[in-house]
């Protein structure tokens, strides 16, 4: 289990080795810093790529584009300080989506076998590194509008869970059931395409066994919830099922 979340901060990152085996790590980042990593935010756009840049640029709202930016600055300069790379000659790219095949599946290094997923909501942005295919999410306590919206979306299992629970409890744990169930579509590479039915994911506080991934819960601030899901070693990524 993952019982400790790294912060990156304004000074370049103390990484260690690369991940290997089942073993992940994983990183927090302030999205409104100035400074990440040794590299101060506004000049990201020096180290992202053209696609990077095109994406940041078409966020009108400047809190929206500093935070894209920051996040993005964070991911490239931890798989720099990893694979012993400037953080603007990390070649990302795009895996085939499983689903219909286009080249919008999960990020990656091209030519590396060092996998890594990124998650933001407001000013927090979690980053996962390891030799697998990863996904981590991290998620705000929703509304209780949020949750009458999604509840009959779910696994038939987990709407009767949070039915079973007072309209009180119900948004922190929809928060703890999404952030799991994000976490292991964007392993999978799917994202949201096949629905929210599966994998079952399970509102309760430890998450159940799965046939494709290991998944635990990450420590996460106040009024959040986080998780990571890790593929099996020789699995083939999907939606998932309990064991």
């Amino acid at each position: 289990m993952i019982e400790y979340v790294n912060q990156l901060g304004a000074g370049a990152p103390l990484t260690g080795p690369a991940p290997t085996g089942t073993d992940a790590v994983v990183w927090s980042l302030d999205t409104t810093a100035d400074a990440l990593g040794g590299y101060r935010t506004q000049d990201a756009p020096t180290v992202l790529d053209a696609g990077e840049r095109e994406k940041a640029a078409r966020l009108r709202l400047p809190g929206l584009r500093h935070r894209y930016l920051a996040a993005h600055l964070g991911v490239r300069v931890l798989l720099g300080s990893y694979l012993g790379l400037p953080p603007q000659e990390v070649p990302l790219t795009r895996e085939d989506c499983p689903c219909c095949g286009e080249p919008h599946g999960r990020p990656a290094v091209s030519g590396n076998p060092l996998h890594f997923s990124l998650s933001h909501t407001g000013d927090i942005a979690y980053i996962a590194l390891a030799a697998l295919p990863v996904g981590v999410d991290i998620e705000m306590t929703p509304s209780a509008e949020t949750v009458t919206d999604v509840i009959r979306s779910l696994h038939p299992d987990e709407t009767g869970e949070l039915n079973a629970l007072t309209p009180a409890e119900r948004p922190e744990a929809l928060a703890r059931l999404w952030s799991r169930k994000e976490a292991c579509l964007k392993a999978a590479g799917t994202g949201l395409a096949l629905g929210l039915v599966d994998p079952y994911v399970g509102t309760r506080p430890t998450p159940p066994p799965l046939a494709d991934y290991t998944l635990i819960d990450l420590p996460a601030p106040r009024g959040h919830a986080a998780a990571l899901a890790l593929t099996h070693p020789g699995g083939t990524p999907g939606p998932g099922t309990t064991v």
